[in-house]
């Protein structure tokens, strides 16, 4: 049986509330949901084991700590030859992992094989980074960017 399978109603509408606020209490957590605070501590206990609720994190706002500027990058990456002994999509996979400007990273169908969510300073911090590192990087063979100008939805609920 598969997670989604395994929640009901009730699941959902805790998962909404927590989504609104994760630090919110059982008794009101509870009282939105119409039971008892020692059974939605049991359903949140039941979800985080299966792997539905994964973490509880705070959301920092970028540009108060001095992250001003989002770019989406697109990454297309160097064909695999029978030369290299690493696949250059491993090689690029692990680095992006040990790169801090790149927040999210998600591989893609079509033309170019990756998008990276960067979050750096300014102008000066993006060019650093596409040309000391990305752009250094011996799997990435091409790369085009696109910086947000503003952001007209940002949320991290998922539309449950």
């Amino acid at each position: 049986m598969d997670k989604e399978s395994q929640l009901d109603a009730i699941d959902r509408r805790i998962l909404r509330a927590l989504q609104v606020d994760g630090r919110v209490t059982y008794d009101a957590l509870a009282s939105q949901v119409n039971l008892s605070a020692s059974a939605v501590l049991r359903r949140v206990r039941r979800l985080e084991e299966i792997g539905v609720i994964s973490a509880y994190v705070a959301l920092v706002n970028p540009e108060s700590v001095g992250l001003g500027l989002t770019a989406y990058i697109n990454v297309r990456l160097e064909k695999h030859t029978e030369s290299h002994k690493r696949n250059p999509m491993d090689l690029f996979r692990a680095a992006v992992q040990t790169w801090p400007e790149v927040v999210e990273c998600s591989a893609l169908t079509g033309d170019m094989d990756y998008l990276l969510r960067v979050l750096v300073e300014d102008m000066a911090h993006y060019a650093r980074f596409i040309t000391e590192t990305l752009l250094k990087h011996p799997s990435v063979q091409d790369c085009k960017t696109s910086f947000v100008l503003d952001r007209l939805k940002n949320t991290t609920a998922l539309p449950l």
